[in-house]
């Protein structure tokens, strides 16, 4: 049985992953923020996960090497959005966005890469917001949340790096845009269900494709 491992599954398309992966027969390790799914299952197993706090990542990780299991699939799925409604970078905020949505994740990656196996997928959820080359008519909110962008523009970097660090070891590493999803932080008038993402996402995951890539619902997205 293969694993995956996925973090930010308490809502939104994490949680739909999570279930998309057990229906597939997965066994499936979850991280979670505050909400713990209401959700049990004899192949899942959930820990708590602050990606602000270095102690946290830290028992989360070794909670999961404590289990023995060799990962097929690493999903960065957790996030924040927390600047909607700026216009400029708010130093405060752009600090705890980039903790999450970079430096955690980065802590957190470091540290379960010793149990990803040869042939593995790794994949940073990422954002056309994160993109230096969208075309402006699809750029719909070109002075909105810079520290969003700055953070997903960023972990773009850290996927292109850690790529070509992994080659050798035959480790697929993506970043992905999943769409402008109906969740939390996309809102209600956004065009896509997280069903409709997390399915384009979970075929990403279980293909074998070129490192290094972009991607958005299985196109090369521009970086």
């Amino acid at each position: 049985m293969k694993t995956v491992l996925i973090t930010g599954v308490g809502k939104g398309i994490g949680k739909v992953l999570m279930e998309r992966f057990i229906q597939d027969k997965f066994f499936v390790i979850g991280t979670y923020h505050m909400t713990e799914p209401n959700f049990q299952d004899e192949n899942l197993v959930l820990f708590p996960l602050e990606l602000t706090q270095s102690t946290s990542i830290e028992s989360c990780a070794s909670q999961i090497a404590q289990l023995g299991r060799k990962i097929d699939i690493h999903i960065n799925n957790a996030g924040v959005l927390l600047d909607e409604e700026e216009t400029r970078v708010v130093e405060a905020k752009l600090r705890e966005t980039l903790e999450v949505n970079l430096i955690g994740t980065i802590n957190f990656t470091e540290r379960i890469i010793p149990f990803l196996i040869a042939g593995s997928h790794l994949i940073n959820i990422s954002s056309s917001a994160g993109s230096l080359s969208l075309p402006a008519e699809h750029d719909h909110y070109p002075y909105h949340y810079p520290s969003y962008k700055i953070s997903k523009t960023a972990l773009n970097m850290y996927t292109k790096t850690l790529s070509g660090r992994l080659k050798g070891k035959e480790i697929i590493v993506s970043s992905v845009h999943p769409g402008w999803v109906k969740t939390d932080m996309g809102g209600p008038e956004a065009e896509i269900t997280p069903q409709e993402a997390a399915e384009h996402i979970f075929k990403l995951a279980v293909s074998q494709v070129e490192t290094g890539q972009f991607w958005y619902k299985g196109e090369v997205f521009p970086w």
